[in-house]
């Protein structure tokens, strides 16, 4: 089979794609054919070294969280799933993989896939949609009736979250690019503001909840819009972001971890219409590290990029 993977830590010209041998599903394990996978910037910040603090193995380490396929089989114990069956999951830290034609994941982190989601929206959902269910839910204990502020809300996180906001009964101010203004109005934030203008101070104090997905609003920007008792929630892992929710209760971090709860949770939403993310750009294995490249160069895309299985 082949995946890409690296054999160090560093850019873009790490990436290779290999030729790699898959073992037998172990205890509780199943093996699948992955039909999509997306991309996420946690899979190019694990490959820089970035979160090397909370990751182990030995190299070469493959890339990619995001998958859905098929069971090819199961391990001893396994009896949620059986061969033929169409799952979605996220790959723990550790691991990855699934930037390939095949990955063994554990059963508990993978879910059934809905006949009414395709591969590509299916594989869309895990890391964006658990991440902005911990952020405002876990996290931000978000309340129908409340105010959000959504600080990028056209990428794959900001959408997640102003569809579950929405879903949950709250309303939702979003934060994008001159350029993605129509976007984040049509998928119901009201109002949406332009990043390159000021903050209107009218807003100041009106948020329950700051969720800043793409890293760019300041402490002191976060700190104004809130309310009393309201919570500034970041997703972008820097030493001085972790050391502030240390320090601060009313700043929160969160990052995605795989598992089945939440992750059905966000499966029943976008089953029933209520969370579909779009999809920005596909590319198949053979010229998805030229893809991965362009999105790590920060050259984004409107909703997610998906990378399509032979």
């Amino acid at each position: 089979m082949k995946r890409i993977q690296y054999h160090r830590y560093g850019g873009p010209e790490t990436m290779r794609l290999d030729i790699y041998e898959l073992p037998a599903p172990g205890e509780d394990e199943i093996t699948v054919r992955v039909k999509a996978a997306s991309i996420n910037p946690v899979d190019w910040k694990l490959r820089q070294g970035a979160m090397k603090f909370m990751v182990r193995g030995r190299f070469p380490r493959a890339m990619g969280s995001d998958f859905s396929g098929v069971v090819e089989s199961v391990g001893a114990g396994v009896t949620r799933f059986r061969a033929g069956d169409d799952v979605l999951g996220t790959t723990p830290l550790n691991t990855a993989g699934a930037f390939g034609e095949k990955l063994i994941i554990k059963a508990k982190l993978a879910v059934k896939k809905p006949d009414s989601l395709s591969y590509e929206n299916a594989a869309s959902l895990p890391i964006v949609g658990v991440t902005a269910w911990l952020a405002l839910v876990s996290k931000g204990h978000l309340r129908t009736g409340q105010r959000v502020f959504v600080n990028g809300a056209t990428g794959g996180v900001g959408q997640a979250a102003v569809y579950i906001a929405k879903a949950l009964g709250a309303s939702v101010t979003g934060r994008v690019g001159p350029d993605a203004l129509a976007d984040a109005r049509a998928i119901g934030a009201d109002p949406a503001l332009d990043y390159t203008k000021d903050i209107p101070h009218e807003l100041n104090e009106s948020f329950d909840i700051v969720f800043d997905c793409n890293g760019s609003l300041t402490p002191s920007q976060g700190d104004a819009l809130i309310k009393r008792g309201g919570v500034v929630i970041d997703i972008n892992p820097t030493f001085s972001k972790f050391l502030r929710s240390l320090l601060f209760r009313h700043r929160k971090f969160v990052i995605a971890s795989p598992g089945a709860e939440i992750l059905q949770k966000i499966v029943d939403l976008a089953a029933s219409g209520k969370l579909p993310i779009s999809i920005g750009r596909t590319a198949t294995l053979d010229r998805a590290i030229a893809l991965i490249s362009d999105l790590e160069a920060g050259r984004r895309t409107k909703g997610k990029a998906v990378i399509l299985m032979p």
